[in-house]
């Protein structure tokens, strides 16, 4: 193939950081090719050598450049899309918020695209990286840990707006500047469990999923243990069930066959507490009257069940809709926000329906 002619660059683009609106102008630079060389080798590979190709694509991947899958639009520098992921939709407090987010980005003008992650760390990489590469404007996530996020650490990096949706992050620390809308874990499940307490029960034990795919369960244990701990009571280690949607009989029989078995679950999701319930009637129990279940998040499909479920109520489509709102002033504002913002939106108790008095006294 004969040589190309090199088109002269911009001193201004020796300097460019990962990340910080690379262009392709910045990889062919970097790559010591011609503009339309490096154009090439994300449009028709085929016509460029794969010595030159191998160096085009090592440069981009230094420079954290991503070929634009909608470059009909790069001329403008916004898409008006939005990025989504959420851990699932087969848990309706994501489905709910889902709702909130919806009807909030498409009234100011806004497409979404909504991915996935299952609650794992390896597939929220993945997931964000295919939101980048159709050149989000910017997105709304939720993830397993806010604390401790190799996702949001790369968006962080690469000055990605985005808000999280059910994370709380810190007050204090190096995350605490990340812009998050969720209610105040911690203290509303505490509020629940004291909620427990009140009704007669000493013995609560906790029912969560996995405390690595979640740091909401982590934090709603946490305030279970700040109430049981001020009331003089015995902090229960947590159980973790596999699986919210699968029968977990046989967990919950060991616990209910003991000498001290709990008169009361907390439960740190609804629908854990539903599958809870199921589990106790098919063990012959009556709930409440032989043992009580509260639940956390307040999907309407809790107020279905005979009895209603109690459980903790957050506003999950407030949630998605207050977290598209915060993400719009971010792309609006000029400058950008150099610190973060923790909303925190107001959480409710509804006690009734699963939970009375215990049956025999603790």
């Amino acid at each position: 193939m004969p040589a190309t002619r090199r088109a002269a660059l911009p001193p201004r683009l020796a300097s460019a950081e990962p990340g910080q609106g690379v262009t392709l102008a910045d990889v062919a630079l970097a790559a010591k090719v011609s503009l339309a060389t490096a154009s090439r080798v994300f449009s028709h590979p085929q016509l460029v050598r794969e010595a030159t190709a191998q160096r085009v694509h090592e440069a981009a991947q230094r420079l954290s450049f991503r070929p634009n899958l909608l470059g009909a639009k790069l001329r403008a520098q916004r898409t008006r899309i939005i990025g989504v992921m959420l851990p699932t939709l087969d848990n309706a407090v994501f489905a709910e918020c889902w709702r909130g987010i919806e009807e909030s980005a498409m009234a100011a003008g806004y497409s979404l695209m909504l991915v996935t992650s299952n609650y794992d760390p390896a597939r929220e990489t993945e997931r964000v990286e295919y939101l980048l590469r159709h050149r989000v404007d910017g997105m709304v996530l939720t993830v397993a840990d806010a604390s401790d996020s190799t996702v949001l650490d790369q968006l962080d990096r690469e000055s990605v707006p985005y808000v999280l949706a059910y994370n709380q992050v810190p007050a204090e620390g190096a995350v605490a500047g990340r812009h998050s809308v969720s209610v105040d874990n911690r203290t509303s499940a505490c509020e629940g469990v004291n909620a427990l307490i009140a009704a007669g029960h000493r013995r609560i034990a906790v029912i969560s999923g996995a405390f690595t795919a979640s740091d909401r369960a982590r934090q709603r244990f946490a305030g279970y243990a700040d109430a049981m701990r001020a009331h003089g009571l015995p902090v229960l280690d947590p159980v973790n069930l596999p699986s919210h949607t699968a029968s977990n009989a046989a967990q919950i029989r060991a616990l209910m066959d003991g000498g001290q078995a709990p008169t009361a679950f907390f439960c740190t999701n609804d629908l854990l507490a539903i599958g809870v319930i199921s589990d106790l009637k098919r063990l012959g129990l009556r709930v409440p009257r032989d043992v009580s279940v509260l639940g956390y998040d307040g999907i309407a499909l809790g107020a279905l069940v005979e009895p209603p479920l109690a459980t903790v109520v957050q506003p999950n489509a407030d949630i998605g809709a207050h977290a598209i709102g915060e993400l719009l002033q971010r792309l609006e504002a000029v400058p950008p926000a150099a610190n973060g913002h923790a909303t925190l939106l107001p959480h409710a108790i509804r006690i009734e329906g699963t939970v009375s008095a215990p049956a025999m006294p603790a």
